[in-house]
């Protein structure tokens, strides 16, 4: 067991052991709340460059598993926890933690206090950080060379290589797909979970994944009957191409989307985005619904929210998160599209909003009627 240190951009020093692969890392050191679903966390592509805090006290107690997976492969740049459980108990797990972090070649640190990473985090805001066994000066060094958030379009490192068809739906954890499809949805892939594809499928679509820098012209091409922007990391106005594709897509077929894909169509209708102090992440944040009046607790993870203010006329707020008024949701009624800052499809994380798949289905059969 080798000691290790995690190391912020402004000097902030906290010691603890080395787990995971060997060697360095840089990122953006962020927290999420939540006492389950470290590995949904971990392969959820919108953690690409951050290094992230894990609130609960001790992971890896049911070990990794293929089917919690949310991506081929974790992106986050770093992981750290307070302990990490050498010995999983769970019928499903098929590895350690340890062992997966070392697998995907994810540099971490366990034995931290992360209540007070996390206190830090909150009072100072999100900050460039550095793991590693290696001297800490050297490592401070690095945190302050790394290059911030503000600016980075990562949907690159993220986004599917081709166009594919996806037919899976949730099984065992929802109702599964429906017998004949009754809407082909093309879902622009900006950093997507699997679990968002799984809930179109089970809400009766035919699903095509297109990267991220598909245009507007090839996905039209495809005849769909909605289009839905996914989540994924990064500054959504660094995002251009995305935003000329939903832009030019606008009014032409129903839009629904998620996380970066609700503040790339924020972009495109004319608003603008900011940069949260340290953002909403976990699986307990409360949002209330505007037209409903409905309170639904959600799973989240955003370090950009979209600037109320700056919504045009023909915009309407539609849910705003309880603990600070951000912006959680809008609807372009006129277009025909609306989105939600948060995730829906969870995994992990409370089921409360899945209402919004079928809010899309409904979208489309009032178009095409």
């Amino acid at each position: 067991m080798q000691h290790a240190h995690l190391v912020l951009a402004d000097g902030t020093r906290f010691s603890g052991t080395a787990i995971g692969a060997s060697g360095e890392t840089t990122g953006e050191v962020v927290f999420t709340t939540g006492m389950t679903g470290y590995q949904e966390v971990l392969t959820d592509p919108s953690y690409c460059g951050q290094i992230v805090t894990m609130t609960a006290p001790q992971m890896g107690n049911t070990g990794v598993n293929p089917e919690d997976l949310e991506a081929t492969r974790p992106f986050l740049s770093g992981f750290v926890v307070h302990e990490l459980c050498p010995a999983p108990s769970s019928w499903r797990a098929t590895g350690t933690l340890d062992e997966y972090l070392r697998e995907h070649g994810i540099v971490g640190i366990a034995g931290v206090d992360t209540r007070a990473v996390t206190r830090h985090v909150r009072d100072f805001g999100a900050q460039m950080a550095a793991i590693g066994t290696a001297d800490p000066e050297r490592l401070l060094a690095l945190a302050k060379a790394a290059p911030p958030m503000t600016g980075r379009d990562l949907t690159g490192e993220v986004t599917s290589a081709a166009t594919h068809e996806w037919t899976e739906g949730t099984g065992v954890w929802g109702p599964g797909p429906a017998a004949s499809p009754r809407h082909h949805v093309v879902a622009l892939d900006l950093g997507m979970k699997r679990n968002i594809l799984r809930c179109l499928v089970d809400a009766g679509c035919r699903v095509t994944v297109v990267p991220a820098r598909t245009d507007a012209a090839t996905i039209l091409g495809l005849a769909p009957d909605g289009v839905f922007l996914s989540n994924g990391p990064g500054d959504p106005a660094a995002v251009g191409y995305a935003i000329e594709a939903v832009r030019a897509l606008l009014g032409r077929v129903p839009l629904f989307g998620i996380c970066l894909g609700h503040q790339i169509l924020s972009l495109a209708i004319g608003a603008t985005t900011y940069k949260l102090k340290f953002g909403h992440r976990g699986l307990n944040q409360p949002v209330k619904d505007l037209v409903t009046g409905r309170i639904e607790i959600t799973t989240q993870n955003h370090g950009f929210a979209v600037n109320v203010d700056s919504l045009p006329a023909d915009a309407k707020l539609t849910h705003l998160h309880l603990n600070d008024g951000t912006c959680m949701g809008i609807e372009v009624p006129s277009k025909r599209a609306f989105s939600v800052q948060y995730h829906p499809e969870a995994a992990a994380g409370p089921h409360d909003s899945r209402y919004l798949f079928e809010r899309f289905v409904a979208s489309m059969e009032r178009a095409a009627a």
